[in-house]
């Protein structure tokens, strides 16, 4: 094993690779060693000292294949510092941090199976155009027409960040 960080991370439309390369960016500008990997291109875990997982959450749960992701690696996820973090459009709605524990329970399949050091939430960017089903493309426009989201990034590069450097001494030790 070596001292290298994986992030790796399960995406719908992208918000999630930009939020799994801020990480990697911020825990690499700290001295670590990181490698950002989708999920599907991971093959094993156990070069890797520490791993951060992440996946955009749809119809309030992880991506399907990312909870394959760490129902497939629990044993070893268990056994080496751990942290997840997921990307989801509720916290962008106009007052969206109280909807915060609302959205911290869709980490509960994740919990279940391993127990993070550390959990992110972060809200995500909407390209309606980006979404890949079309009665979901026209939930959406209907969503952004009644004022519940608006389209655009809305990602928080200051908290991302400053999750990232908050677990530099939880993985590296």
């Amino acid at each position: 094993m070596t001292n290298k960080i994986l992030i790796t991370y399960a995406t719908c439309t992208g918000s999630t690779v930009g939020v799994a390369e801020a990480i990697g960016k911020s825990l690499s500008e700290g001295g670590a060693l990181v490698e950002v990997l989708p999920m599907q291109a991971v093959k094993e875990l156990a070069s890797y000292q520490a791993v951060v997982a992440g996946s955009a959450i749809q119809n309030q749960r992880w991506l399907p294949e990312a909870i394959q992701f760490i129902q497939m690696h629990q044993s070893e996820l268990s056994s080496k510092p751990f942290a997840a973090f997921l990307v989801c459009m509720t916290l962008a709605m106009r007052n969206g941090e109280k909807y915060r524990p609302f959205v911290a329970e869709f980490m509960a399949p994740v919990r279940a199976l391993v127990q993070p050091v550390s959990q992110g939430l972060f809200a995500g960017a909407l390209d309606i155009r980006k979404v890949p089903s079309a009665s979901e493309r026209f939930k959406f426009r209907l969503s952004v027409f009644f004022g519940v989201w608006k389209e655009g990034d809305h990602r928080d590069w200051e908290a991302i960040r400053a999750w990232a450097e908050s677990l530099r001494p939880q993985l590296i030790g």
